[in-house]
């Protein structure tokens, strides 16, 4: 099959990492931050033009993009960026999804319609920020595209058709994962009038081929190509650990949640994706060792020699307040302490505890939902800790899985181009993607310990549904 390339673009640097188009084998990489003074999006292109250096690309058959859904590309009626894009401005983004809320009439409406309720990242915000902030800018707006739509656009030779993909559209606002449709309507409600919008490829379509005969694929959000590129299926669930945490696991259907608490994503295969967010994981941890005065290696070395339950401390771990359950103006609170549990150990063994425990509540939501969870990929710095390794399986009720360092988002797209080549050559089923090595990694089992996980998350539960009664309806 030859060989394929996977670019990923952030909100501040470009990978590019070449592959063997039948295995996932990775060949060469290349690597390149945004240069600094250039506005978004020519930046983007030059960064590619870096990391691409060197004959990077020479003898490949095909490229796909992903791209982190670092704002809109706003074109006017000539295919213009439309510059500046708004910045910064929390109050300002809450403004624009209070308006865009009540303009359609609540969250319950928002779910219903497109599968989320907007949120300040989203490109439909966006779209209303332009309005309000730059209403000259909203009205010289004549399409909108995504980052990597934008890339793949620019790579073709900036082509009359524009294209995009389920799962990148998924997380616009104004396309339908339950009705696989736009929802050109609600793009209008945002920006103030009608806005042309990308056609929606299938996973194993290609967007086209350069002139050099290049083909490109379809491309996708930064999300759902990390998925892909792990090479999660039924079953499977991805836990990222950042400051903040979020649940995705793949599912037959979109869901549609009248709360807004479960965002429903496409994926980049034709299945679904669908995500909760927690506003508190490793922040929990961070202040935790600050208030014991170490760093978060000795706060794990700490929790290990307490006993499950943490001698009877649990820590509902809502420092940002908290998204899942929708409890925004609350705060953490640490509950159970007497003389003998008041050591450091027994906080430390809390704060992993309450942190894996408000995950697992989030993995909940999904479960309740009929989502399957048996098996979860642990991602971000924590999921390094002994702690975490030794706490999730039980309290999460699912092995768990910590991938080796790797460029998953930036694979996930050559995967992509790799299965639209294949597709096209004939060698491969536009229905099932190739199948590639699996993502290395260590695996961790509960075994025995299933029912003291259990025990401790229902203490966490008992605790949470006393201070907060109904938090989860």
């Amino acid at each position: 099959m030859g060989i394929v390339a996977g670019l990923d673009s952030s909100s501040a640097y470009t990978r590019i990492v070449v592959c063997d188009a039948g295995t996932g084998e990775v060949i060469r990489h290349g690597h390149a931050g945004h240069p600094d003074g250039e506005a978004a999006p020519e930046s983007w292109l030059l960064s590619l033009g870096e990391a691409a250096d060197g004959g990077l690309l020479e003898g490949v058959a095909a490229i796909g993009v992903a791209a982190e859904p670092h704002g809109l590309v706003a074109l006017d009626g000539a295919g213009r960026p439309v510059l500046p894009a708004p910045g910064g401005g929390d109050d300002r983004a809450l403004s624009a999804i209070a308006g865009l809320i009540d303009g359609l009439g609540g969250r319950q409406a928002w779910a219903e319609a497109v599968g989320l309720v907007p949120q300040s990242g989203h490109p439909v915000t966006w779209l209303r920020r332009l309005r309000n902030e730059q209403p000259e800018a909203a009205r010289r707006t004549a399409e909108v595209l995504q980052p990597q739509d934008w890339l793949v656009w620019q790579l073709l030779g900036r082509p009359e058709r524009r294209t995009t993909d389920r799962g990148g559209a998924s997380g616009t606002g104004y396309w339908s994962a339950i009705a696989e449709s736009w929802r050109p309507d609600l793009a209008e409600l945002a920006l103030g009038h009608p806005v042309s919008l990308p056609e929606v490829l299938a996973p194993a379509q290609p967007a086209g081929h350069t002139p050099e005969g290049l083909l490109i694929s379809a491309g996708t959000g930064d999300t759902m190509a990390a998925a892909f590129g792990l090479g999660v299926g039924l079953g499977d669930a991805v836990i990222s650990l950042g400051a903040s945490g979020s649940v995705c696991a793949v599912h037959h259907e979109a869901l549609a949640d009248t709360s807004g608490t479960i965002t429903s994503y496409a994926d980049a295969t034709g299945m679904h994706l669908p995500v909760v967010r927690t506003l508190n994981a490793t922040r929990v941890l961070r202040g935790t060792a600050d208030l014991l005065g170490c760093d978060l290696a000795g706060l794990s070395e700490l929790a290990l020699r307490s006993t499950p339950g943490a001698h009877g401390l649990v820590l509902l771990p809502y420092l940002a307040g908290e998204r899942t359950p929708d409890l925004p103006h609350t705060a953490g609170t640490l509950s159970g302490l007497r003389r003998e549990s008041m050591k450091p150990e027994h906080l430390a063994r809390a704060a992993f505890e309450g942190m894996l425990c408000g995950l697992a509540d989030a993995a909940g939501v999904l479960r309740g939902r009929g989502v399957r969870i048996e098996r979860v990929f642990l991602l971000g710095p924590a999921a390094g800790l002994p702690a975490v390794r030794s706490l999730a399986p039980a309290l999460l009720g699912a092995q768990v899985i910590v991938p080796v360092p790797a460029d998953y988002t930036a694979l996930g797209a050559a995967r992509q181009a790799a299965w639209a080549l294949g597709a096209e050559q004939g060698t491969a089923s536009p229905e099932a993607p190739p199948q590639w090595r699996p993502a290395e990694g260590q695996s961790f089992h509960a075994g025995d310990e299933l029912a003291v996980g259990a025990a401790v998350h229902q203490q966490y539960a008992a605790v949470r549904e006393q201070l907060h009664p109904g938090a989860f309806g």
